[in-house]
């Protein structure tokens, strides 16, 4: 219970500061950009860029491949985004919902919050070593994003002439954020082989590092939540609910299954992919919607209704895995 509530609160908590000071800023009492982007860049650049190699690198040295399936956790990952994305462009267009808000369904129903509640939840009810499993999860998720996801949540748009440009791939890997995510990996991987033993320190300063990357990144997001005109859009966000919460962590999980992760290590990778494949709508998704004019008022439904339900699902993956 004492760790439901730490990790309830943590969301919690990130989520108000943030919302608080955009409101602060939008009341004019704090003389400060409207869309508050620097100061959201910064805190992100902070958390991703500076404190979560920390935690990454500190977290792999210390990881075990003795069952070699545990490679393939980056295969289960985009896996269980594929079945998200391709799922919800199905069902929008069964839905027969317009274009503007096709595109922003097919955002919510794509893109989700891995690391800043996903990678939270693991490090509290698993521990540092199950945490370190998480960017082995996410390796291809940021690719996937802005190379195939974000050019289909384009094609959408009502500014789309005839073509839809993409990024290339090789803009995506050299991006900064990117380059230090698969850095940290491999810096991790490389003490891990080589067997240097880890100070004890690192555990301690692990246990601060990790919440206070998720903190960071959550009073980030809070900085942009808006609702307005979200109620006319529950019943798409329940639908994306299910997507979540229900067909991508039984796909994903189901593979792990079969694969055998239930027998390593004490069942903890099955642990992990229970918890991190049914995460939220992660604030990534409404960035296409912001910059393709797509119905952002759908994608804010859409984040806010499957991160509210994390009260109620949090405690049903703490359930199921309590039987493994």
């Amino acid at each position: 219970m004492q760790k439901l509530l730490f990790s309830i609160s943590i969301i919690a908590f990130g989520l108000i500061i943030g919302y608080i000071i955009q409101r602060i800023v939008l009341t004019g009492k704090i003389k400060a950009d409207k869309s508050l982007f620097k100061q959201r860049k910064f805190l992100q650049s902070l958390s991703l860029l500076c404190l979560s190699p920390i935690a990454t690198i500190g977290a792999i040295w210390i990881i075990s491949f003795k069952n070699i399936n545990i490679v393939f956790m980056p295969v289960i990952g985009a896996i269980a985004i594929f079945t998200g994305g391709f799922t919800a462009l199905i069902i929008g267009k069964l839905l027969k919902l317009k274009p503007k808000q096709a595109g922003a369904f097919f955002s919510c129903g794509s893109m989700f919050n891995l690391g800043s509640i996903g990678a939270l939840v693991v490090f509290i009810f698993l521990g540092e070593k199950a945490f370190a499993l998480v960017p082995m999860y996410t390796i291809f998720e940021i690719i996937i994003y802005y190379t195939i996801w974000f050019p289909i949540a384009k094609s959408f748009s009502p500014n789309v002439q005839q073509e839809v440009k993409s990024r290339k791939l090789l803009k995506i890997v050299t991006d900064p954020f990117v380059l230090v995510a698969i850095t940290s990996i491999i810096i991790g991987l490389f003490l891990n082989i080589l067997k240097i033993p880890r100070p004890a320190f690192y555990r301690s300063i692990n246990s601060i590092v990790i919440p206070l990357v998720s903190l960071l990144l959550l009073i980030s997001i809070g900085m942009a939540m808006k609702f307005s005109k979200i109620k006319g859009f529950i019943k798409p966000a329940l639908i994306i609910s299910g997507i979540k919460f229900l067909l991508v962590p039984f796909v994903a999980t189901g593979i792990a299954y079969l694969m055998g992760f239930g027998k390593i290590d004490n069942g903890l990778p099955l642990k992990v992919i229970i918890i991190i494949s049914s995460m939220p709508v992660g604030f990534t998704a409404l960035v296409p919607p912001s910059i393709y004019n797509l119905d952002i008022d759908l994608a804010n439904a859409g984040w806010l209704v499957t991160t509210s339900l994390l009260i109620v699902v949090i405690p049903l993956q703490m359930l199921m895995i309590s039987f493994i």
